[in-house]
């Protein structure tokens, strides 16, 4: 398996310096006798290391063999889900790729929910950075730390989080393991714990969040569909003032890549910032290009970069002009299918930030105006 790894790793290399002698044939002609060079090297090399190292590895390595590493794989994944101890494994961004069954429940996050998020997006803000840098220490391989953290939805319980670098087989960069557990005690089973009982304030969340899907749906509803600027546009209507303080819409044209500005809708004291964003072009804005692109929600809080949304026409950061403290940016595509737009959320000054439970909202109401923007036209 060591030699497979290493045929694997030096294979990754070999497709990374292809892919930069592919993008170096724009250089002037004068330097092309250089880049023939490179590329006459990396032939040589597949014919005289790569390729007699895969024979090698062919002829030593039966169908057999083969057959038991799946094997073991499928046996390693189960015990992956199944182990009474909240896990999850990330990469150096913290990302999650894999959530196991007791740190769902741990974390009250859905695995498919959570995977392709960065697990900082679950705790408490003043966790994050700290996370982050233990993540990134121990992908590096400098120890495995333990460290106390606390999880958004319950920022009064202290967690225990303990990272340690793993080497998934077949791949070339170093993942981590994060094991999570309360500080004060070992994890119960969680067939043993009772629900958290929700508070007054905690229910009348959940209540305005279902009020605001079922305003969300009759508004969907009630009105025609196969429009995507006037989905849009009663979407953002519902939206505005009772779960946002400024709405913006950008709809992907038929068959065409770029988005357009359709909607939107800003404070009563923001007219002329409203008329500056509405004159802005998506393309400068790296949250949308980001959330059309990869498909993938955007949660930020107290947004670190000021020109994340891009500047208006007088030069200004969208987001400073705007007093932004956080905001949602959420594609709208069906699963599979393209982007068909992107719906930005703000909320500025003393308003509280978006949290998990309203980005999952969010979420599943994002997938329902994508299927009216997508309907066959009706009145």
């Amino acid at each position: 398996m060591a030699q497979t790894d290493e045929f694997g790793e030096e294979l990754a290399d070999f497709v990374r310096r292809v892919a930069e002698l592919k993008a170096a044939r724009s250089v002037p002609a004068d330097d092309l006798p250089t880049v023939l060079d490179a590329a006459i090297f990396e032939l040589d090399h597949v014919a005289g290391q790569l390729w007699p190292w895969y024979e090698s590895l062919s002829s030593t390595g039966p169908s057999g063999v083969a057959s038991i590493d799946r094997q073991e794989q499928q046996l390693l994944k189960a015990l992956f889900q199944r182990v009474p101890v909240p896990v999850a494994l990330v990469d150096r961004e913290t990302v999650v790729r894999r959530l196991n069954f007791a740190a769902t429940s741990f974390t009250g996050v859905r695995a498919g929910y959570a995977t392709g998020r960065p697990l900082t997006g679950f705790l408490a803000h003043a966790d994050r950075a700290a996370f982050r840098s233990q993540a990134a220490a121990v992908a590096r391989g400098e120890g495995d730390p333990s460290l106390t953290v606390h999880l958004q939805q319950q920022p009064a319980v202290p967690v225990r989080a303990t990272l340690t670098a793993l080497r998934p087989s077949g791949e070339p960069r170093t993942a981590v393991l994060v094991v999570l557990q309360p500080a004060d005690s070992r994890v119960p089973s969680p067939e043993r714990v009772p629900g958290p009982v929700p508070t007054l304030t905690e229910t009348t969340r959940h209540a305005a969040l279902m009020d605001l899907v079922d305003a969300m749906i009759t508004a969907l509803l009630s009105g025609p569909v196969g429009d995507p600027s006037g989905v849009l546009e009663r979407a953002a209507g519902v939206l505005h003032g009772r779960f946002a303080d400024w709405v913006v819409a950008d709809v992907a044209g038929a068959g065409a890549a770029r988005l357009s500005r359709t909607t939107v809708l800003a404070p009563s004291d923001s007219v002329e910032g409203a008329r500056g964003v509405a004159a802005q072009d998506p393309a400068a804005c790296p949250l949308v290009v980001e959330a059309a692109r990869g498909g993938s929600t955007a949660l930020p809080v107290r947004p670190e970069d000021p020109d994340a949304f891009g500047r208006d026409t007088s030069g200004a950061p969208i987001l400073v002009r705007a007093n932004v403290t956080s905001l949602l940016c959420v594609p709208l595509t069906t699963s599979p299918g393209p982007v068909q737009g992107v719906l930005t959320l703000f909320r500025s000054g003393a308003r509280r930030a978006f949290s998990m439970a309203e980005a999952q909202a969010m979420d599943m109401m994002s997938r329902h105006l994508s299927l009216a923007m997508s309907a066959p036209a009706r009145t």
